[in-house]
């Protein structure tokens, strides 16, 4: 009977890292897909955008180059993404400050002056957090080369 339900624990546990696994890989490719999907949309807004400025405007205006900023970040985001399996946390606070920068830039006309004083409150708090961040993820690279080092020590 003990053999009986050691193997019948194996199995579950097997069947538990197979489980695992496979619901893993799913979720990797279901966000591959995703980031695929970001990387299309995105493409396809810049060059619509563009297209638009020539034929609307037939100019570009520092609102229209700022939009292809924020375009060109969320690229950098996602090839971010796949050169290092992690995002970033600087690159929305960066395209954030950009948003606010663009808004400021089309808005400014006509407005209240305490709405420009918010907004650019907006952009020092979102680079502060930036700064503030690039220092953490200075320090966690730092406790994790570190840890690398310990544990390659130990062998």
């Amino acid at each position: 009977m003990l053999l009986v339900e050691s193997i019948i624990k194996g199995i579950l546990v097997i069947n538990s890292h197979r489980v695992k696994r496979t619901v893993h890989r799913g979720i990797l490719h279901i966000e591959k897909a995703l980031l695929l999907f970001i990387v299309a949309g995105t493409v396809y807004a810049a060059g619509y955008d563009v297209f638009n400025m020539f034929t609307t405007q037939g100019r570009m205006e520092l609102a229209d180059l700022f939009l292809l900023f924020i375009y060109a970040e969320i690229l950098g985001m996602v090839g971010a993404f796949y050169n290092d399996h992690r995002i970033p946390v600087t690159l929305p606070i960066i395209i954030a400050i950009t948003a606010l920068t663009r808004m400021i830039i089309l808005t400014t006309k006509g407005t209240d002056t305490i709405n420009i004083v918010y907004e650019s409150a907006g952009i020092l708090i979102l680079a502060i957090s930036a700064f503030i961040m690039t220092f953490k993820d200075k320090i966690s690279l730092e406790k994790l080369k570190l840890k690398q080092d310990i544990e390659n020590d130990e062998y």
